[in-house]
């Protein structure tokens, strides 16, 4: 590839994970004000806390089914191709939410906005890791990251612009749904991964690159790839995004820009942590520095909901720390599931194990969700017990392979 065309991939699917980003933040922003307009009288605190976590259980359920089956398919059709597809899958169906009726309208379509959500990811780190080699990579890695967590801090701010409440809350699907232009230009005009295009030349007979991961050379990677992105991802929607519901219940009748303060200043944090993961995989090698964040998210995650509280005199500056500690394993992800697999499988297998996390996610917000119920609508204890998970990658992470060299396999 031309330099030009390496930094034309490069620009796109950071823009792409932007909004990715916008659709991961959407809703625990949102979330509350929709459920308020569309329950009606009928609306009450817990249950305002059962849809969010709902909400969330569909955008991560279907993530999981996307990243998984969208991401097999770039492997098959083309980077590019399986890119274009899942922008226009969360951004369409994104903005048909801005006509949603009925909670359980809703809920489809955030399930449907999952499965781009979640496609989008493998296909484009696989792009820009096929793109960008050596030394770059960690930069790269962590800059692609980075624009995920971008998207939310973008939304955040146009949510302190344009308050989201409970009378004006259907401009944000509206808004969400402009990156079908972008699906469009990928189809069209980004170029394709010339190690995709190698690897299909010398492939021999039919690419079944899901069975191929479960076979005994790869099934250790597969299974290391999967616990590994599931101990981030399931604290990150059971545990640290309930400061934003949190947020609005508490501040929300006096100050109704203080819930989407509080994700500005997470979304702030992550993206600098989200770059600054890959540069710390990097830096200290991939085990220790696993081991580094587990401990350190765990944390500063119990402290958040244990020593501080919305409208307390450093609350935005804990939630900015967590928002940055926390996200450094999605920096580390990034960086290191590409390398746990060879061009042939590389969009399946980043895929699988990152979006198979959501699958565990997706479950375990249903089960916060009851427990926030059973609680009595306690977010600092729902808050705190769903992040002991983060405890479990300080043992998980010694069973993995040490990628020292940090070059992917052709």
């Amino acid at each position: 590839m031309t330099a030009a065309q390496r930094y034309l991939v490069l620009i796109t699917a950071f823009l792409a994970l932007v909004f990715d980003g916008v659709e991961l933040g959407l809703m625990p922003v949102a979330s509350l004000s929709v459920s308020k307009s569309l329950l009606g009288t009928a609306f009450t605190a817990e249950l305002g806390g059962e849809w969010f976590a709902r909400f969330t259980a569909a955008l991560m359920l279907g993530a999981a089914i996307g990243g998984i089956a969208l991401g097999n398919l770039g492997d098959r059709i083309g980077r590019k191709r399986a890119m274009g597809i899942c922008i226009l899958f969360y951004s369409l169906f994104a903005a048909m939410g801005a006509y949603a009726q009925t909670q359980e309208q809703m809920l489809i379509l955030r399930f449907l906005v999952g499965l781009g959500v979640g496609g989008l990811w493998p296909n484009g780190i696989a792009m820009v890791s096929e793109c960008w080699s050596g030394a770059s990579r960690p930069l790269v890695s962590g800059a692609m990251m980075a624009g995920l967590n971008a998207g939310i801090l973008l939304l955040s701010q146009l949510a302190r612009l344009w308050p989201i409440t409970p009378d004006s809350w259907r401009w944000v699907f509206q808004f969400a749904g402009a990156p079908a232009l972008l699906g469009i230009f990928v189809l069209l005009v980004l170029p394709e991964s010339p190690k995709w295009l190698a690897s299909r030349g010398l492939a021999k007979g039919p690419v079944t690159p899901l069975r191929e991961l479960f076979q005994p050379q790869l099934i250790r990677f597969t299974l290391v790839g999967i616990l590994l992105s599931s101990i981030p991802m399931i604290g990150a929607w059971s545990a640290s995004k309930w400061m934003i519901p949190w947020s609005d219940k508490i501040a929300g009748a006096t100050n109704v820009g203080y819930k989407a303060a509080t994700q500005g200043w997470w979304a702030l944090g992550a993206t600098l942590g989200s770059f600054a993961g890959a540069q710390l995989a990097s830096w200290l090698g991939r085990r220790f520095s696993y081991a580094l964040i587990s401990v350190c998210t765990l944390a500063i995650t119990v402290f958040m909901f244990q020593k501080s509280a919305p409208l307390t005199s450093g609350f935005h500056a804990i939630v900015f720390t967590q928002g940055f500690v926390a996200t450094l394993f999605f920096g580390w992800l990034a960086l290191y599931l590409p390398e746990l697999f060879p061009t042939r499988v590389r969009a399946t297998g980043s895929g699988l194990a990152y979006n198979s996390g959501r699958f565990a996610t997706a479950f375990g917000v249903l089960a916060a969700g009851f427990l926030f119920s059973a609680l009595g609508a306690d977010y600092p204890r729902v808050g705190t017990l769903c992040a002991l998970i983060y405890g479990l990658g300080f043992i998980v992470i010694w069973w993995a392979p040490d990628t020292k060299t940090g070059e992917l396999e052709s």
